[in-house]
């Protein structure tokens, strides 16, 4: 069993709901304990505005809140009864708080959009944690079919050699094929077949192909979302902004992948 746990961004949203499903879906196949959390994001005394973030509360509405997120966790707990299921809250910014959480964690998975006042774009906590986490960040979107594959984009970069290492292991466990896209850039040389046979040797079943294109990464990874079920890639690679701690192709994916698509830290590999 892997006792570190996976911790689900809840907001009670149908976003956040589809994070947990994922979540569950995860926690069966590892054993590790799922902790879904939720933010009272203060001052929830301050009239609405349009810059309060939408996940902001007002006093009275604490209660009704407390009973939905209870509701929720009995409904998970009867619905999995052979994992373990927590619920923990925070009255801070729901950002930072997730950031720590992500401290010792396997992974921290959050809804494609959440209550965010942009409806097409993801939250700037999912970005915040995205970029400063210290594990895995899974960002859930669309339900492709359980074969689809997962892909990892590379570009010889060490995060993304970390990304590849999670890819690999997401799909040695789903029992998919692994698909390893690299789109070079005048910084980078066609890695991605040295990669993929490394991988191999490790997981001899998993069924990895590798391929270079002659186009944009985010792209090329963009178009590779609409037939996978996970897009993996390293928050940071080989461009000019390389000392930015999200990409700016990881950033594109964020907003424009078709499926969900996990972010893995450099530091995690």
């Amino acid at each position: 069993m892997n006792t570190r746990r996976i911790v689900v961004g809840y907001d009670l949203s149908s976003d956040a709901a589809d994070a947990a499903r994922w979540a569950f879906a995860e926690a069966g196949r590892t054993g590790a304990p799922v902790e879904l959390f939720y933010a009272y994001e203060w001052p929830v005394w301050a009239p609405a505005a349009p810059y309060v973030p939408g996940g902001a509360i007002r006093p009275d509405a604490e209660a009704a809140v407390k009973e939905s997120l209870l509701t929720a966790l009995g409904e998970a707990r009867q619905a999995h009864p052979d994992l373990h299921i927590t619920l923990r809250t925070a009255d801070t910014d729901a950002g930072v708080a997730l950031v720590e959480r992500s401290a010792g964690s396997r992974l921290v998975v959050l809804g494609g959009r959440g209550h965010s006042a942009v409806a097409n774009l993801l939250g700037s906590v999912g970005v915040a944690v995205t970029a400063h986490a210290h594990c895995p960040v899974v960002v859930v979107r669309g339900r492709p079919a359980g074969d689809a594959p997962v892909v990892a984009g590379v570009d010889g970069s060490p995060a993304s050699e970390a990304a590849l290492g999670f890819a690999a292991e997401q799909a040695a466990a789903r029992g998919v094929p692994l698909r390893v896209l690299q789109a070079p850039t005048p910084a980078a040389d066609p890695v991605a077949g040295d990669l993929a046979a490394a991988w191999r040797e490790k997981y001899p079943r998993l069924t990895i192909t590798a391929e270079v294109v002659a186009e944009h990464p985010a792209a090329a990874l963009a178009r590779a979302s609409t037939t996978a079920q996970l897009l993996v890639v390293g928050s940071r690679g080989r461009g000019p902004l390389r000392g930015m701690l999200l990409g700016s192709v990881s950033q594109h994916l964020l907003r424009h992948s078709a499926c969900s698509i996990a972010v893995v830290h450099e530091s995690m590999a």
